[in-house]
């Protein structure tokens, strides 16, 4: 039996059976609603996209009131366990785990397409010796397709292969360059003998030393919280990149797009908004003072909730047994006690749990990336270099989908009409 919605126009009585596929009707067939063939169908307001779908989308799953993030149908807690962030790269890209063969092929072209053009990194150093670094990997990667022009021919699939894999490759570079930008310390190359993460450590930290070797526990930690970060289903960022590319410009523009969008505090700035708000508690004792003034609307809990989780994001989890890992290594941070009470306190009271506000991915990153001495205008680096794939696996999808047009949303009009122009000198006369 087909699923429809009947739907009445009370200003014209005609009734219209609308097919409902998905759990969704197409947008389509609510514009023949019209209350005469003289004016236009009915249009959906939405702000925000928050009940619209743009796009189908086989990439990642979330099931926000359970908990549950997939990609490509695996769950996020055995990947980030199991698997390394090139890994799961791969199966975002191809949709599908690689065999031996292609996994060690996809590694090597990767690991052998770190270095970017010389040209570049003269670019990077005419910034500001203050830039942001965000601001310095935006405009690089969007720098980059004035090297790549080739990347241009998005319908030649080896071609966007190429693409993708230099976009991956290089995104480390390019983000530890703005790191050591902003410290006025000299470019570190790639060490093509080091794994990703292993290369993107020593490209940030590597001082006098012939080989830079990081902790096995600082490179797996920095590994999972890539791999937390690589896609997230249709968020502001993967829509800025699907938007941008679907006037079908090249991958480098999209994914700058994409930078561009995390750059905002409402997006990737969460996790230094949560550091903000540890020191601001002080020490455990204030935290009861705290969660009063948050009941009260004079505090914010940061880190606490999510627009998609109803339930507790299951990154959150995963982030918190990293950060004690780190923490062996570092020494622990003491904010991470004011964090683990409040988290304690937090899913125990009721004016909470009711609310369900519970830990997001933000809570616990934030404390790791200090503790690795990232300072916090670098934390949205971390998290772009991380996103890379999802973003270029969400482009992937949308220049391959014949149902894909250019993004070109409605608009209510609410500006005057018919206003008669005035001349200058008479205006001003």
């Amino acid at each position: 039996m087909t699923e429809s919605l009947t739907v009445r126009d009370n200003r014209t009585g005609v009734e219209y059976d609308i097919p409902i596929t998905d759990g969704t009707i197409r947008a389509a067939d609510l514009g023949k609603i019209k209350a005469s063939e003289d004016n236009p169908g009915l249009a959906v307001y939405d702000p925000g996209f928050v009940n619209t779908a743009s796009c189908r989308s086989s990439v990642t799953y979330i099931d926000g009131d359970k908990g549950v993030l997939e990609y490509r149908g695996y769950p996020i807690e055995q990947l980030a366990e199991k698997s390394s962030f090139l890994e799961v790269s791969y199966l975002l890209v191809h949709g599908a785990l690689p065999t031996k063969e292609e996994y060690d092929a996809w590694v090597h072209e990767i690991t052998f397409h770190t270095f970017v053009h010389e040209n570049i990194k003269e670019f990077m150093q005419g910034f500001r010796y203050d830039a942001h670094p965000m601001g310095m990997l935006m405009a690089s990667v969007g720098a980059m397709s004035t090297f790549y022009p080739d990347a241009a021919n998005i319908s030649d699939p080896d071609n966007r292969r190429l693409q993708i894999i230099r976009l991956i490759a290089k995104m480390p570079t390019l983000g530890a360059w703005a790191f050591r930008h902003a410290q006025g310390k000299p470019y570190v190359y790639p060490d093509n003998d080091l794994s990703y993460t292993g290369n993107f450590l020593s490209m940030l930290f590597k001082m006098s030393e012939s080989k830079y070797a990081s902790d096995d526990r600082i490179e797996k930690a920095l590994d999972t919280l890539f791999i937390l970060h690589a896609d997230h289903e249709q968020n502001a960022s993967a829509n800025a990149v699907r938007s941008v590319g679907s006037t079908q410009v090249d991958p480098y523009s999209s994914v700058a797009a994409g930078v561009g969008a995390l750059f905002g505090p409402l997006h990737g700035g969460a996790n230094e908004a949560v550091l903000r708000m540890l020191r601001r508690i002080g020490k455990v004792e204030n935290i009861p003072a705290f969660i009063e003034g948050v009941k009260a609307g004079n505090e914010r809990l940061m880190g606490f909730g999510h627009r998609v989780y109803k339930n507790y994001d299951p990154r959150a989890t995963i982030i918190k047994q990293q950060a004690l890992n780190v923490f062996e290594v570092t020494g622990t941070n003491p904010l991470l006690n004011i964090a683990m009470e409040l988290e304690k306190i937090a899913l125990e009271d009721e004016y909470f749990v009711k609310r369900k506000l519970y830990p997001n991915v933000d809570f616990y990153s934030g404390l790791i990336y200090e503790a690795l001495e990232f300072p916090p205008e670098m934390f949205t680096v971390l998290f772009a270099i991380g996103r890379t794939p999802g973003w270029l696996s969400q482009w992937l999808e949308l220049v391959q989908d014949k149902e894909q047009k250019i993004a070109r949303p409605k608009q209510i009009y609410t500006g005057e009409r018919g206003l008669t122009f005035v001349p200058r000198d008479v205006r001003w006369a």
